[in-house]
């Protein structure tokens, strides 16, 4: 577990409201099937009605990403992902808070004699993952038939940030802090596998510009910076929600030859043109909240 600098005690009142997030939390991973994905799609159209403001980023991620739909198809997607990202929750729940073997009986594997075929190079593998609604428990079931680390972004609030990394490293061999690249690169070299997901817009100074559903968007440059450090295969993940909502399936793809290239732009279009090919598939379950093409090139207007 990466080291964090978390306060010695969390009875401030400030935390509460942290404390009843996460007890909902784990009162919600004991749910029964049914109940847990009628209750997170009524959380996400809840949402729905009373958030604006991601309606609004949701809508024009996917204008932006699917000019082909009219007003009403999008409409009734902008409906399914957040009902879908909804059910996310309380899968991140059922993730954190239960031992993943519970869910053995729910998950089919495709190709995993990719990844098996990757880690006995022994150099270590890069997993490159994607942010779908089911990240988290996709991790879960992934740590059923691999092992991995995980690389994440801290969250604001220290208790929440605390109840979530002790849960992801019990998942996962490490969690490893998004800004220790040091952390990344140690763990690759030593023969780890690191799944890492670049699909987030993290500013100007971390990435180049490239196509992401045939509109530019800052991509991140790391994904090609650790396959060059470490010598690492880099072997993208997808993982869905099944159509039957009971049932998941991991799916490993071959990995990436000649990469990187050497061409930043080049790279980042190549990992972006996977994860589009992955979100075409199942264009709901993704994080459309997150707003994809906040950062600019020079000189254009904002698009949110």
């Amino acid at each position: 577990m990466s080291k964090r600098n978390w306060p010695a005690s969390f009875a401030h009142p400030r935390y509460w409201p942290a404390w009843l997030a996460i007890a909902a939390m784990r009162a919600g991973a004991w749910l029964p099937w049914r109940l847990k994905l009628a209750l997170g799609r009524g959380i996400g159209l809840l949402a729905w009605r009373l958030v604006p403001r991601r309606r609004h980023i949701v809508d024009t991620n996917l204008r932006l990403s699917f000019p082909e739909l009219d007003e009403v198809q999008r409409s009734k997607l902008v409906r399914k992902t957040f009902a879908a990202n909804g059910i996310g929750i309380l899968e991140t729940a059922t993730a954190w808070c239960r031992d993943p073997r519970h869910l053995r009986h729910r998950v089919a594997c495709k190709n995993a004699h990719y990844l098996a075929q990757a880690q006995a190079q022994g150099k270590g593998v890069l997993i490159l993952g994607i942010h779908f609604s089911t990240l988290d428990l996709g991790g879960a079931l992934h740590s059923l038939f691999f092992p991995a680390d995980v690389v994440y972004r801290p969250h604001g609030n220290p208790l929440f940030d605390r109840f979530m990394t002790r849960a992801r490293s019990r998942i996962f061999g490490e969690a490893i802090d998004r800004h220790d690249l040091r952390g990344v690169v140690r763990r690759i070299k030593a023969g780890h596998s690191v799944w890492y997901s670049p699909d987030q817009d993290f500013g100007r100074d971390a990435s180049v510009f490239a196509p992401f559903f045939g509109v530019q968007a800052a991509s991140i440059r790391l994904t090609a910076k650790i396959a060059r450090m470490t010598g690492a295969p880099v072997v993208p993940l997808m993982f869905h929600r099944n159509p039957d909502d009971r049932t998941y399936t991991v799916e490993w793809r071959p990995p990436l030859e000649d990469f990187p290239s050497g061409d930043e732009v080049a790279d980042a279009t190549r990992i972006n043109a996977i994860i589009e090919e992955a979100i075409r598939k199942h264009p709901e379950q993704y994080l459309w909240l997150h707003r994809r093409f906040k950062t600019r090139p020079r000189g254009e207007p904002g698009l949110y």
